[in-house]
């Protein structure tokens, strides 16, 4: 199974446990692996046949910026599911960071891989 990805895409998100952190937009950084056969598109050199990336970005981009949210987890989850479904991809990993959330580190987040890279 081949993997498309995204890497470093950035979207001004609001999101946070705290009452102050509902109140402003901070950067998020995503970098995506989708599973996707991509020898069809190999082939024909039609982007039909193989995962559009800019189709990616904006599907998170749509879910990042439609309400705030609480938790990484729960963003980075609903992410998943929604590309999983839209592309049909058996198989993703998400990384989500949080920049400037903990005094000290650079970044904070989650990685979730969801599906199976399993072929029969």
């Amino acid at each position: 199974m081949d993997r498309i990805y995204l890497r470093d895409l950035e979207i001004p998100a609001v999101v946070g446990v705290y009452d102050w952190e509902q109140r402003m937009q901070r950067p998020l950084r995503f970098d995506i692996e989708l599973a996707a056969d991509t020898r069809v598109a190999a082939h024909s050199g039609e982007i039909e046949d193989t995962v559009d990336y800019e189709a990616v970005a904006n599907a998170v981009r749509a879910i990042v910026t439609r309400e705030p949210h609480i938790l990484l987890e729960s963003l980075a989850e609903e992410i998943a599911e929604t590309l999983m479904a839209q592309f049909g991809s058996p198989w993703l990993r998400i990384t989500l960071g949080k920049p400037g959330a903990v005094a000290g580190v650079r970044e904070v987040g989650i990685t979730i891989e969801r599906g199976s890279l399993a072929t029969d």
